[in-house]
């Protein structure tokens, strides 16, 4: 599956501080997984539902220098829930965005895309089983759908702490929005990250979180070395 701007920024941006366990809900290919385990996670359980997305998870989580520390599961994050006693440090979820919404393709990128598996409430009730006291759950979300998901959030005992939302450009509107919830109530912290300052320039912001993310930014002597 492509991977998208949006996602590599909210994987690069991770409130990851070192050593946590983490579930990553809906892993796909595995990117934000690895991303994790770059920034410092001490071992990512990555649980996803389709087969083809786990294969490709499995090939990824095989060649990277962290698979011992990996965990995937090849399995709804319902029935993962109910024979888990496992609390997390940080959950993370880039989940489907669009609900109600033509059901028509059988195309992985369009099944990536739907809730209708797992609705916002039933990810909220999730995650409130599945975190840790002192845990957090980060998570990428469209930007019309944040008070609607504070709401759920905050009916499972879920504060909201922090709010990044993803421009395209200066003067444009944020689509998508960052989220991250705790147990207890915290100062919340607003940004803005403006993600282009031209076309196909990404902002000085934006670039210094995905640098150690992206090969574009490596020197041609780092190609030859990965």
């Amino acid at each position: 599956m492509k991977v998208c701007t949006d996602a590599t920024l909210f994987g690069a941006m991770a409130p990851v501080a070192g050593g946590e366990r983490v579930l990553d809900i809906g892993a796909g290919s595995g990117l934000l997984s690895l991303m994790l385990m770059q920034l410092g996670a001490g071992h990512v359980t990555a649980v996803e539902l389709t087969e083809q997305a786990c294969r490709d998870a499995a090939v990824n989580f095989s060649a990277s220098p962290w698979s011992e520390r990996l965990e995937l599961v090849w399995q709804s994050i319902q029935d993962y829930a109910e024979c888990c006693d496992q609390r997390y440090d940080l959950i993370i979820s880039n989940p489907p965005f669009f609900e109600r919404h033509s059901k028509n393709s059988v195309n992985l990128r369009r099944l990536a895309r739907h809730t209708d598996l797992l609705p916002h409430h039933e990810l909220v009730r999730l995650v409130a089983r599945l975190l840790g006291e002192a845990g957090r759950f980060y998570l990428l979300i469209p930007a019309h759908e944040v008070a609607r998901i504070t709401d759920l959030a905050a009916a499972a005992g879920l504060w909201l702490t922090g709010r990044v939302d993803y421009a395209g450009h200066v003067h444009s509107r944020a689509k998508v929005a960052a989220l991250t919830f705790s147990r207890r109530p915290e100062m919340f912290v607003y940004r803005r990250l403006v993600i282009y300052n031209a076309p196909r320039a990404y902002s000085e912001e934006s670039a210094r979180y995905l640098s150690p993310f992206l090969l574009r930014f490596a020197a041609p002597a780092d190609w030859q070395q990965a």
